[in-house]
């Protein structure tokens, strides 16, 4: 058995539950024998046709939101690679054998998408389970029991728009906090400019269809002494306001203590004595970066955080991973953070970033770091402007990360 060849075509025919494929654009790609059978349609009816000139809400019915809905829920798949399940919907469907008459039915459906290798989604696989039969039974036989039947089938509809309903609401206060929190973020975040001589650039792009926003943070300071200066990013734990109001304070912090300090080790030791009290920045991290660019030499050290790259003249890439330690508020005082050093040429690029852009939910993460030190060799020789864009294209998915993230070159 095990050496036999599964027809997986024969199999999504044979499903005992209605599944239909449909395209980005809500067009049936394919049905099953059971969606044919169920909904009245044949495959010509449904192929290649789009999904509510196939099925439109009643025009009858100036209430019928079923339509609406089951738009609302295909369009977050697309937006958010994720499976959504729906409350159970009324959604009338047109007699095929009587036009014009409208048969009252009732169904369960679940979205979820199919992924391309790019990470994009190429097809909704829409599963949907008619509960008409289910409602309906409830009343029995003609007799004492059916106005308690319908009472029992308007409470359970009512309980779903009412659930439906609620889901919205909270959807869109969702929206106007992440709004919020975006414009705070944008006006504590420093703005893109040059530090000294050398040409930096700084990206910020939230998650898509997420509230997951705001923790990621980035700095760029100019240091005493020469011609020094120190970058640095941080991620918060968290997301919408909250994280947004923390990654304000460490960053400010941070930038602060890189002035005074000694080196970045003893800056991240004064940002983790800070964090302890900063409710919020459990386990947040940060890596900062101090750069001599008079004696080619950069030292630096990491409280939890993804490496830095440094993309030296020639091509070769060094992930700065010499001096990781745990994060910020999860070392014990007063045990000093480690620091390493490394040099480099002029011309070399150092580049900082958050793990939204190297993470992936089914890659490992060496994975994510070798496709970011591909993408930095490949373009070195872009200005750090273009080559930001050119990373954040070629690494984030098409339809956007389901997590912030932060970037910032420096050309040296």
């Amino acid at each position: 058995m095990a050496d036999t060849a599964i027809d997986y075509g024969a199999v999504f025919k044979a499903l005992p539950g209605m599944v239909a494929l449909l395209t980005p654009e809500l067009v049936y790609a394919d049905v099953n024998e059971e969606f044919t059978r169920v909904s009245g349609r044949s495959r010509e009816q449904l192929i290649g046709k789009y999904l509510f000139d196939v099925f439109p809400d009643n025009p009858n019915d100036s209430a019928a939101t079923g339509m609406r809905n089951l738009e609302a829920s295909l369009y977050r798949v697309l937006a958010t690679g994720e499976r959504d399940t729906m409350a159970l919907q009324r959604y009338d469907v047109e007699d095929p054998e009587r036009p014009g008459e409208w048969q009252k039915r009732y169904w369960s459906p679940v979205n979820a998408p199919l992924l391309g290798p790019d990470g994009k989604v190429v097809l909704i696989v829409h599963r949907v389970e008619e509960v008409t039969e289910l409602i309906r039974a409830r009343s029995g036989s003609p007799g004492n029991r059916s106005s308690r039947a319908r009472v029992l089938e308007a409470e359970l509809y009512t309980r779903a728009r009412e659930l439906q309903e609620l889901n919205e609401r909270l959807r869109q206060a969702h929206s106007r906090e992440r709004e919020v929190a975006l414009a705070l973020q944008k006006a504590m975040l420093p703005a893109p400019r040059q530090v000294r001589n050398h040409p930096a650039a700084v990206r910020y792009r939230p998650a898509v269809g997420a509230l997951n926003v705001c923790g990621d943070w980035y700095d760029l300071v100019d240091l005493v002494g020469g011609d020094r200066i120190g970058v640095a990013v941080g991620d918060v734990v968290g997301h919408g306001l909250e994280a947004a109001g923390v990654m304000g304070q460490l960053r400010s912090a941070l930038s602060a203590a890189s002035r005074v300090a000694d080196g970045p080790a003893q800056a991240l030791d004064v940002l983790g004595r800070y964090a302890h009290v900063i409710d919020g920045a459990e386990s947040a991290t940060a890596v900062t970066t101090f750069v001599d660019c008079d004696r080619h030499v950069i030292t630096y050290s990491s409280a939890g955080h993804p490496p830095p790259v440094l993309v030296h003249p020639d091509g070769r890439t060094e992930f700065l991973d010499q001096a990781t330690d745990t994060p910020l508020d999860a070392r014990p005082d007063p045990i000093p953070r480690p620091q390493a050093e490394t040099t480099f040429q002029g011309g070399a690029t150092l580049v900082l970033y958050t793990d939204g852009l190297i993470e992936r939910r089914t890659e490992d993460i060496y994975t994510g770091l070798d496709r970011l030190a591909e993408a930095l060799r490949k373009h070195r020789d872009q200005d750090p402007e273009t080559l930001a864009d050119t990373v954040l294209m070629e690494l984030l998915p098409p339809g956007g990360a389901t997590d912030d993230t932060a970037l910032i070159i420096v050309r040296l």
